[in-house]
């Protein structure tokens, strides 16, 4: 019972604090524009790729012996 004494006011100073962030983040302005930043993941991009190179290009080979994975 003696636990009660310690509990109920660290929950209320734990609620105190919570409450307070939540005001703060308000307040600096955190919830402003909750739907933008979702939709921009959709939107197209107006940037075009890089033209094609006019060679091709030829791969590179490794410099040392090359170990093929065992068969299984």
């Amino acid at each position: 019972m003696d636990i009660l004494y310690f509990l109920i006011p660290l929950g209320l100073l734990l609620l105190g604090l919570a409450v307070w962030a939540f005001f703060w983040a308000v307040g600096s302005g955190q919830f402003d524009d909750l739907d933008t930043p979702a939709i921009r993941v959709v939107m197209d991009d107006d940037s075009h790729p890089a033209d094609e190179p006019d060679e091709p290009v030829e791969p590179v080979e490794p410099d040392g012996p090359v170990e093929q994975a065992p068969d299984r």
